[in-house]
């Protein structure tokens, strides 16, 4: 069956009439009035009621040109966006992320990416790095954000922010101390780390903050979950390092201090398998313009 005979049914259909029809395809009436009894002859039912005076659709026909018409958009809408998506402009982009990410960054990149690839359907997941680096490898993330990574060999990576640390306290701490002793002051406080086994090179920098105070600290709980840390917080149970980015703005239940003087920062990073480049060519077009 061709998609053109279909086509001048249909146009036929709205018109009743070869010879405007005929015009409107610029084909001569002759060449339409094939085209459509091919067709019937494909469906084995005729479609129109043909005399000298009018054209008037079959009780097939209304049935056939309706169902034919809603099956044309679908395929319409099929051939644009498969080239939308072999252009980069839609189909699912898969993003994982750290907590400090979200709570800075992120947001404006995917407004961006929502006003000028309105097509493309972000999925979100909240990781760790070691999970981002192994779900970038084996494709099952597109693009990662991530906090102080240790980009693999095969990625690539591009600096996005910089980040103070802050230290986060139980309600009530006393301030003072921090402003007199400088981070010495939590040389025996309780500490609530990251697990070092997911994310390395974060850990190793926050653990820096502490041993460039001269002590080890002392780790009692470790949580990849930023709210699972507050909460210890809030109990008196230690005290935190998270990007300042992780809580500025947010109605907490502890108290922080931002750490502007030590030289370790805060590195928020985009990740990205580089043949991704290639397949979302517009889409990292606009990712580069970040800054």
């Amino acid at each position: 069956m061709d998609l053109q005979h279909i086509r001048s049914a249909i146009l036929l259909s709205k018109k009743l009439n070869f010879t405007k029809t005929a015009e409107a395809l610029h084909i001569v009436q002759p060449a339409l009035s094939r085209k459509i009894k091919q067709l019937e002859e494909s469906i084995e039912s005729p479609l129109f009621i043909r005399n000298k005076r009018n054209v008037q659709l079959t009780n097939a026909g209304t049935y056939f040109v309706g169902e034919m018409e809603k099956l044309l958009l679908q395929y319409d809408f099929i051939l644009k966006r498969t080239k939308q998506i072999h252009n980069g402009e839609a189909g699912e982009l898969k993003i994982g992320f750290t907590h400090s990410v979200m709570q800075s960054i992120l947001p404006e990149i995917l407004i961006d990416i929502r006003q000028n690839l309105p097509n493309i359907k972000t999925i979100l997941k909240e990781l760790n790095n070691r999970d981002q680096y192994m779900r970038l490898q084996s494709g099952e993330l597109d693009i990662g954000f991530a906090t102080n990574p240790l980009v693999p060999l095969g990625l690539k990576s591009k600096v996005l922010h910089i980040d103070n640390y802050a230290v986060l306290v139980p309600k009530g701490f006393d301030m003072s101390r921090v402003d007199k002793d400088g981070f010495t002051t939590f040389t025996k406080e309780p500490f609530i780390f990251p697990s070092k086994t997911d994310g390395p090179n974060y850990v190793n920098i926050i653990e820096s903050i502490c041993t460039g105070a001269g002590f080890i600290p002392n780790v009692v709980h470790e949580t990849d979950s930023v709210s699972t840390s507050i909460r210890l917080i809030e109990a008196g149970m230690g005290v935190s390092l998270e990007p300042i980015s992780s809580i500025r703005g947010l109605n907490l239940p502890i108290d922080f201090y931002e750490l502007k003087d030590t030289p370790q920062k805060a590195q928020l990073t985009m990740i990205w398998n580089p043949k991704l480049e290639t397949e979302h060519p517009k889409l990292f077009s606009l990712l580069h313009t970040i800054n």
